[in-house]
């Protein structure tokens, strides 16, 4: 009997669990491996050309790794998913199928037919690559209830116990110091640049096959990421070695001189397989407790990999497919243009989008707090929001942009990701940036001329759903400034926000 494992690009982990499956009852000689380069998939979006060379450089150079160890395994360019799976059916005549659920939804819809489609039992395993796959802190969700990433973080913390004490306590006596972690970059901290990976033949290959299709946002030069197992470890242990303590406090500032500052960028490795969550939160742990990296720092990661990323992960499969309609402020103004050549003269987005657009990585406060901010108070429509940041990001797949983007950036979905819309006026971009020393616009001024547009839209946003802002307590600070602005004022700045709309930033049709 001959089998064959399909391992989806996103799923190159070194331990797949449905190779190691199909081994145990198969056996090795016996099994064909296949990972299909799916051209449709490749242009349902104008995808940042990077984000293309990371995926098809690291699936191939999996298919080498895997063959280096003994394994049949066929990598095909293909029309479609499916036509690549029939070619590989065809030539090496299977007569069972393995497979790893996928991380999104149409990818699962596509397995549930398989077994119908092409004629052949299937063996379907469940999804490794998130921890909530082993230990899911909400399994059976009430409808309508919301569920807050805090009490989901601590669940996590406990039962993989990170940063716990014997007593079951955390370390340190709390929880997480994200009150700790709000602090502007200081003039003259320069952090260290991250490491960088020359090309070889296969990435190179990959470059010019990538800079010859018909769409697609940026360039593949300057192409530097890791593409194997070893390398994205490389750049885990970079991190921690040289910006994972100073991570915690800034996490949150934003400089015209760095686009990462402290981060990680580790999520595009995540995100396809290329490293696990849980040896990277226990390895980081183990910093900690060798006296080698700070709490907070630690904590701020440990809380990114297992809260965060795991809860979007899980309110993603617990909205959809709805979430992908989802938009609780009935948001229908287009797109800007300038969203596409970074084109606008408000400085922070200005230098975001072109950050987006030239590689393909903004860290999390700039998406949400620049690029988010901005959409939700212009109004701009949340499905086009979503396809410019699949489009633009490295790290862009459907399960993590729809929560991120319309759950928490957006708050489309009316409360069930974030608790409150995450809103600000420029006086939070100055204060956690560099950017508005650059600008035309003054920061300070909520209307008139020279006032900055993040102003002007956050009092018209207010304005415009005061009623709605007023039942989330939350908000309630913001709306209580919101009655210190007479009838007068509220008038001249609805009425300059509309002249914005109108005259500053044309859409496309």
């Amino acid at each position: 009997m001959k089998a064959t494992v399909w391992i989806l690009g996103d799923q190159l982990l070194k331990q797949h669990p449905a190779l190691s499956l199909a081994e145990a009852e198969i056996g090795r000689d016996r099994l064909g491996i296949v990972l299909v380069e799916s051209q449709a998939r490749a242009r349902r979006l104008p995808y940042q050309r990077k984000k293309l060379v990371l995926l098809f450089s690291a699936m191939r150079h999996f298919a080498a790794q895997l063959r280096e160890i003994g394994y049949r395994v066929d990598i095909l360019p293909a029309k479609d998913m499916f036509s690549g799976l029939q070619q590989h059916i065809s030539d090496w005549q299977p007569e069972q199928i393995y497979y790893m659920a996928a991380s999104e939804y149409n990818g699962r819809q596509l397995q549930n037919q398989l077994e119908t489609r092409l004629g052949i039992p299937v063996k379907l395993v469940p999804n490794t690559q998130f921890l909530t796959g082993g230990f899911n802190p909400i399994p059976q969700p009430q409808a309508g209830k919301r569920y807050v990433l805090e009490n989901f973080y601590r669940s996590m913390r406990v039962h993989f116990n990170l940063l716990m004490t014997p007593d079951g306590d955390p370390i340190g006596g709390q929880w997480n110091y994200d009150a700790q972690n709000r602090r502007p970059l200081p003039k003259g901290i320069q952090p260290p640049e991250r490491i960088r990976f020359k090309p070889d033949a296969v990435t190179l290959q990959v470059m010019k096959e990538v800079a010859d299709l018909d769409s697609g946002v940026g360039t593949v030069q300057g192409f530097d990421l890791a593409v194997t197992h070893q390398d994205a470890w490389l750049a885990f242990i970079d991190f921690i070695d040289h910006r994972l303590g100073d991570f915690g406090p800034y996490e949150d500032a934003m400089s015209s001189h760095s686009d990462a500052l402290f981060h990680s960028v580790l999520s595009p490795y995540l995100n396809i397989g290329l490293l696990e969550p849980l040896s990277l939160v226990q390895h980081t742990e183990a910093r900690f407790r060798d006296g080698q990296a700070p709490l907070q720092s630690v904590e701020a990661f440990i809380r990114q990999v297992i809260g965060w990323r795991e809860f979007v992960y899980w309110q993603y499969w617990r909205q959809m497919p709805g979430l992908k309609s989802a938009n609780f402020w009935n948001s229908q103004r287009p797109l800007p243009d300038f969203f596409w050549d970074a084109n606008t003269e408000v400085n922070c987005l200005h230098l975001v989008i072109k950050r987006a657009l030239n590689s393909g990585y903004t860290h999390h406060i700039e998406r949400l707090m620049v690029v988010s901010n901005f959409c939700l108070l212009a109004g701009i429509n949340p499905q086009q929001v979503n396809d410019w940041f699949t489009a633009c990001y490295i790290d862009a797949y459907e399960w993590v942009m729809l929560p991120n983007v319309l759950g928490m950036g957006l708050f489309a979905d009316g409360g069930i990701t974030a608790t409150k819309p995450y809103i600000a006026s420029a006086n939070y971009i100055n204060r956690m940036s560099d950017y508005c020393a650059a600008c035309k616009y003054a920061p300070k001024v909520r209307h008139g001329q020279d006032a900055c547009p993040f102003n002007l839209l956050y009092w018209n946003f207010l304005i415009q759903h005061e009623t709605l802002l007023r039942k989330n307590p939350r908000m309630g600070p913001n709306v209580l400034n919101l009655g210190r602005i007479g009838a007068e004022e509220r008038g001249l700045i609805q009425k300059q926000a509309e002249k914005f709309f109108a005259d500053n930033y044309r859409t496309a049709a």
